[in-house]
């Protein structure tokens, strides 16, 4: 996979030789703290694929310019490739099959759901050295990444970045032709220094076994847009915390777990459900550039937390040294109380956090999301609205009951991969 055009070479990662030359790309395209703005940097604690080795298939590409004998890297890219949940099927009892958005329960015909499954790629942490950007290497790592998930057949790749991050939506959307798609949001709270409520005299908290957790995710949450079909091995990685189920405090699945079957099949009134995934394993992170009288500011709530934890005061963690991050995903539930119900789940994740000594909880759900307001975060840490990016990689593949996915409107929720996050 090599290019010699205008002196430019496009090659493969090679982790042994290149992970110092990454690390310094990195550093030289971080914003600084010149500009009087925060920034955030992360750390990928000596492995440049630390955000993409858990997925099926990865690769990492580098460009370089020089000769033989001296060479520097001037840009890097990453990308993934697996099999995601891009629509559903409606079978009805009359055996024709139509396709939705969204489930119809009062429809009486309705029998069951299906998904629609898709090979999906995912483009994540391209980066061009400052001083050769707006010369195309950016538009040759994509395209050179793009020839390698076609030849692995995915039918559509995507990327996500903030919605002020003009060159990169117009590098990808004006150049690359990608369309928006989707405007997920990321919901940030900070670690306080004491533990939060989990409201145990009202919620009981269950942990799910691996394989209760996955028969559970596939017969509730299959036909979700972006759920992963290797559901098994993300439950299964060592980076995840667990799963865990929020029902009433005295119903009957609080007092003994049925297993996810005969629970789905009799759930009680109001129930949630939420994974959680140690990403401060996978990579750290850091805000730059923050005023000493912010620095100051911070510190003093968490002196105060510290001495009065039973005030519950919120304080802000340190941040402004590399810090840890838990993520929750797969969120969801059903009935009248599932809010309560969800916000228990959160509290027991950022206690979680609190034990590995994280910065913060964090999680990523859809904008039309119906339990997001459940979900306890800092506006000021968080990104109202990710932009996710989305392209047909092949046009000769058949539509199928679907249809072009890029043209497809969103559902009221989606499924956020840890591993990419």
């Amino acid at each position: 996979m090599e290019i010699e055009e205008m002196m430019i070479r496009v090659r493969e990662l090679d982790l042994e030789n290149d992970t110092a030359a990454v690390e310094d790309l990195e550093r030289r395209c971080e914003t600084t703290a010149s500009t009087g703005k925060m920034s955030l940097f992360t750390h990928l604690l000596g492995d440049p694929m630390c955000r993409i080795r858990h997925s099926p298939f990865f690769l990492m590409l580098v460009a370089e310019v020089g000769t033989s004998v001296e060479k520097e890297m001037v840009g890097i890219i990453r990308g993934c490739i697996k099999i995601v949940t891009c629509g559903k099927k409606l079978i009805r009892s009359s055996n024709t099959i139509t396709t939705k958005s969204e489930d119809d329960p009062s429809d009486p015909k309705l029998n069951s759901t299906t998904p629609i499954c898709t090979k999906l790629a995912y483009i994540l942490g391209l980066r061009v050295s400052p001083s050769h950007r707006r010369k195309g290497i950016g538009s040759k790592l994509i395209n050179q990444m793009e020839e390698w998930f076609i030849k692995k057949g995915a039918e559509y790749s995507y990327m996500a970045t903030e919605l002020d991050n003009k060159p990169s939506l117009n590098l990808f959307t004006l150049k690359s032709h990608y369309t928006k798609f989707r405007t997920p949001s990321i919901l940030v709270r900070p670690v306080f220094a004491h533990r939060v409520k989990t409201y145990k005299d009202r919620v009981t908290i269950i942990k799910l076994a691996p394989d209760d957790a996955e028969s559970l995710y596939r017969r509730r949450f299959s036909t979700t847009e972006f759920f992963p079909s290797d559901i098994d091995r993300v439950l299964s990685n060592k980076l995840n915390l667990g799963t865990y189920v929020a029902v009433p405090a005295g119903s009957n699945q609080a007092k003994s777990w049925p297993g996810s079957g005969e629970f789905l099949s009799d759930p009680p009134e109001s129930w949630a459900v939420m994974s959680v995934w140690n990403s401060k394993e996978v990579f750290k992170l850091e805000i730059k550039g923050a005023s000493v009288a912010r620095r100051l500011a911070a510190k003093t709530t968490r002196v105060v937390d510290r001495a009065l934890p039973w005030l519950g005061i919120p304080s802000v963690p340190e941040v402004f040294r590399p810090f840890g991050m838990v993520f929750m995903y797969g969120l969801g539930g059903e009935g009248l109380r599932a809010e309560r119900m969800v916000k228990a789940l959160c509290g027991h994740a950022h206690n979680m956090a609190k034990e590995l000594r994280c910065g913060v909880v964090a999680t990523e759900v859809a904008s039309q999301e119906p339990l997001r307001l459940a979900v306890p975060h800092w506006d000021r840490l968080s990104c109202a609205e990710d932009v996710w990016c989305v392209k047909r990689l092949v046009e000769d593949y058949g539509d199928g009951p679907l249809g072009d996915w890029t043209k497809s409107k969103p559902g009221l929720s989606i499924f956020v991969d840890p591993r990419e996050f």
